[in-house]
């Protein structure tokens, strides 16, 4: 039984587990590492100077948050003379789903990675659980060949906390999707904020 299942036990109205939630959610956000926070804002920011790539991916939830990520990265940012350059590879449907039927659901990020990444180019890759074969195998590639990589995780961080070169961890107990996906949320808002402010201050650009 991990942490929602037993607050739910625990409470037995919506007002009562609300509140337990929620104060659950606070005690998962306080244990992400802000250090770890701050070195990916570097990395995005290092990736806007050499005018690299920034591609988002992910499943699911993830799938939804690499979305809305790369929206608040690269439009979000406010910063037109120098853009952040954010591509969610799960936006294109005719893409994705051609690449599923074709090689294998696998597939449909690795596959995009080779006809669009380069050399230098940052992949975020988003998975709870960590241990998504496509995602993976993903991030394998992309280090393989001379991408930066950085994994967004939950639960114990799975395969893909050992391999990206960097990890931004939200700790909860095996099978808490919800506060995960709720710590990469925060984590896009951070991190999109600071962009956004950041590069009013360094450029004079309007937000």
């Amino acid at each position: 039984m991990n942490e929602i299942e037993r607050l739910f036990a625990r409470t037995g109205t919506g007002a009562a587990f609300a509140r337990a939630y929620l104060s659950y959610v606070q005690q998962v956000l306080s244990g992400i590492d802000a250090d770890a926070v701050a070195q990916l804002i570097e990395i995005l920011l290092s990736a806007r100077d050499r005018d690299a790539q920034i591609f988002l991916l992910g499943n699911g939830g993830s799938a939804a948050t690499a979305s809305h990520f790369a929206n608040d990265i690269g439009f979000g940012s406010r910063s037109w003379t120098r853009p952040f350059r954010a591509t969610s590879l799960c936006d294109n449907a005719a893409v994705v789903t051609a690449i599923a039927n074709d090689f294998g659901y696998e597939a449909i990020f690795v596959t995009q990675l080779k006809t669009a990444m380069r050399r230098g180019d940052v992949v975020v890759a988003i998975s709870v659980s960590g241990n998504s074969p496509n995602v993976v195998g993903a991030v394998e590639y992309a280090n393989a060949h001379g991408g930066v990589t950085v994994g967004l995780t939950g639960f114990d961080g799975g395969r893909l906390k050992e391999i990206a070169h960097l990890n931004v961890h939200v700790p909860t107990n095996a099978g808490e999707y919800g506060p995960a996906e709720d710590g990469h949320m925060v984590i896009d808002h951070l991190v999109g904020a600071f962009l956004m402010h950041a590069c009013r201050a360094g450029s004079g650009e309007n937000p």
